[in-house]
């Protein structure tokens, strides 16, 4: 009786995939210091290109010319702070 072993080969990220999942992690980390931007009316030092980002996955959205967390930014920022126990 012979064994038939097969061989799973998992695919590797393509480098694409591994740099969007590391600005997407930056991103991720920088929510809550953009979110206080926000609050305190200086979002003139949030970057373009992240407010882009941020707008793209759905964190912040564009409301009366401002913009606003949404509710998935809200959970995002919510997992990334500490809660005060």
């Amino acid at each position: 009786m012979a064994l038939n072993s097969q061989t799973r080969v998992t695919p590797r990220p393509s480098a694409r995939a591994v740099l969007e999942a590391e600005a997407r992690e930056r991103l991720r980390q920088a929510l809550p210091a953009t979110v206080g931007h926000l609050r305190t009316h200086q979002a003139g030092r949030i970057e373009d290109s992240d407010i882009d980002a941020y707008v793209k996955l759905n964190w912040l959205e564009w409301h009366g010319g401002g913009l606003r967390l949404t509710i998935t930014g809200r959970n995002v920022c919510a997992q990334v702070t500490p809660s005060a126990a």
